[in-house]
């Protein structure tokens, strides 16, 4: 099974900074939290993954099938104050990957995103504060809490006026977790990642991971639909990209208490996108479409990330082109699709 490698330039400081080090990674069997086990295991480090396994949601045991008997997995959920009060106890890092993430979802029904985003970050700090204060943790949030951008590429002083429900609960989560550092001094980085596609995300149904969603239907034969005119701008970024984001800022003592973007400073239309993803897969078509209504109240326009501020303080910046992400990631879901467009229970 092809494991993220990352990019080389980062692979001795993460031996030296992870080994021996006890992880917490919440979500752990979803997409971005498998990742970094899969990434964190053979750094050496002693890693327990948490994942409530909720329908729809990611969670898949495949996705961390090569180190399986390495890590530790605990079945409870993040909302659990007696769960988490025992798994924050001596863990040196902790990244919370768990949370609602359909954007769709929280329009007709915002109190998952409460549930996990909002009280199950609570939860964490709090359990934090009481029986860890010494542990460091990496938040993953979104671009969406930006809202519509004010003006091309967006940083991090940027106006948040983020237009759905599960922005907005991203949104507390990340002033909650502020908060915590600078009143009780437990050591925090918050991220907002753009668009992150690879191998590991749920492609069972298209209310998240739309690059995913895209390769899916082309690897299926199937008709992609451009909303709009496919001229609206993103930044797309892979999986492993986005790995060494994270691990880079949880080595980063300047990164502490900061905001940063992770995302790519070069612009991609859908339209594009959605062409070299029928490029690389040999396969499929598109159409234009009109925004459903849920999608059009949402849609924030164009978008995409200034990295200067994680460049400047990190040292980090992505590594993987667009036409070689893609290429990865028609290759994994190729191979291993029979875990990916099916239900986990049933396989």
């Amino acid at each position: 099974m092809v494991t993220p490698s990352g990019s080389k330039g980062w692979n001795d400081t993460f031996k030296d900074g992870f080994r021996g080090k006890r992880v917490l990674i919440t979500g752990g069997l979803g997409f971005i939290g498998s990742s970094l086990a899969l990434r964190l295991v053979p750094l050496g480090a002693e890693v327990t993954v948490l994942d409530a396994m909720i329908p729809d949601y990611g969670g898949n045991l495949f996705n961390i099938e090569p180190i399986k008997k390495d890590v530790t997995i605990n079945f409870s959920n993040i909302t659990d104050a007696t769960s988490m009060n025992y798994l924050v106890r001596d863990k040196d890092y902790i990244f919370p990957c768990a949370g609602q993430v359909c954007h769709v979802m929280s329009l007709t029904n915002p109190f998952p995103d409460i549930e996990y985003n909002i009280k199950g970050v609570a939860v964490l700090m709090q359990a934090c504060k009481n029986f860890n204060p010494n542990v460091k943790i990496v938040k993953t949030g979104t671009r969406g809490q930006y809202g519509p951008s004010a003006k091309l590429p967006v940083n991090e002083e940027a106006p948040t006026n983020p237009r759905g429900i599960y922005e907005i609960s991203n949104l507390a989560a990340e002033k909650i977790m502020k908060i915590y550092n600078d009143v009780h001094g437990i050591r925090t980085v918050l991220l907002r990642l753009t668009n992150i596609y690879g191998p590991r995300s749920q492609m069972r149904h298209s209310r998240f991971g739309v690059v995913n969603w895209f390769i899916r239907q082309a690897l299926d034969h199937e008709t992609i639909k451009v909303f709009g005119d496919g001229t609206i701008l993103r930044d797309f970024l892979y999986i492993d990209d986005c790995v060494d984001a994270v691990l880079a800022s949880a080595l980063s003592r300047e990164a502490e208490g900061e905001i940063l973007n992770v995302g790519v400073d070069k612009a991609v239309c859908f339209l594009d996108l959605i062409k070299r993803i029928i490029e690389v897969t040999g396969s499929g078509r598109w159409e234009f479409s009109e925004f459903s209504p849920e999608r059009k109240a949402q849609e924030p326009g164009d978008f995409y990330s200034d990295i200067t501020k994680i460049r400047n303080i990190v040292g980090w910046e992505p590594a993987v082109s667009l036409d070689e992400g893609l290429a990865r990631t028609a290759e994994y879901y190729r191979k291993y699709r029979q875990w990916y467009w099916q239900s986990p229970a049933r396989v």
